[in-house]
């Protein structure tokens, strides 16, 4: 099955490491991070999980709940748990979905043929509080993903989806950002009445609304 952005994303039933959730309900009114991990006990999966939970009260701060999900068993999320606290010093603070039937990875597209027939890519779902899929990346299993990216992309997904401007190349919280071409320059003299740049007609640039 193939999710695609603006689709409402599968729910789904799983055990996790801190218990049973239905994923819809557990999301509630927060943005969501799903995403896999090809399997339990290999260096690149420890070192991501660590650092998702480091980075855990950023995504708190955005009202955002962060949940990872592996082929593997429950028992063997909680042996895992103590590696990764082990060598990268922060143990996971965010449940673990265990998904040994492959169910959710199969819902979700996690199991790519060509990759391997048995273990999940390196997925990761973007999830409004609508339940629609705002954003999706697949990392081949060799390349770390980059979670300080993922946290920028869902600062720009927030902004945009509340005021009528889109986020530049290279953006970050608190640069200025681009008036969609759908609002007139009338209208933008009410919604941006500090002004803006224009460099094309097509392209204004807008200091970050409520910076």
């Amino acid at each position: 099955m193939t999710i695609r952005l603006g689709d409402v994303v599968p729910d789904f039933d799983a055990e996790t490491t801190e218990g049973p959730i239905r994923f819809h309900e557990w999301l509630g009114d927060s943005w969501g991070v799903l995403f896999s991990h090809p399997r339990n006990f290999t260096p690149v999966c420890t070192t991501e999980l660590g650092q998702v939970a480091r980075l855990k009260p950023e995504f708190d701060r955005r009202n955002v709940k962060v949940i990872g999900l592996s082929v593997d068993p429950l028992d063997a999320h909680e042996k895992w748990a103590q590696d990764i606290a082990e060598t990268q010093g922060y143990a996971p603070n965010f449940p673990l979905i265990a998904d040994p039937d492959r169910t959710i990875s199969g819902l979700y597209d996690m199991i790519h043929p060509n990759a391997s027939d048995t273990m999940t890519v390196r997925s990761v779902f973007v999830v409004g509080p609508d339940k629609k899929l705002k954003l999706s990346l697949t990392y081949p299993a060799s390349a770390g993903r980059n979670f300080d990216e993922i946290l920028r992309v869902i600062d720009s997904l927030q902004l945009t989806a509340q005021h009528a401007v889109a986020t530049p190349a290279n953006w970050k919280d608190g640069e200025d950002v681009i008036i969609v071409p759908s609002v007139s320059d009338e209208a933008a003299k009410e919604k941006f009445p500090g002004g803006w740049k224009t460099l094309k007609p097509y392209l204004r640039m807008v200091a970050q609304p409520g910076k």
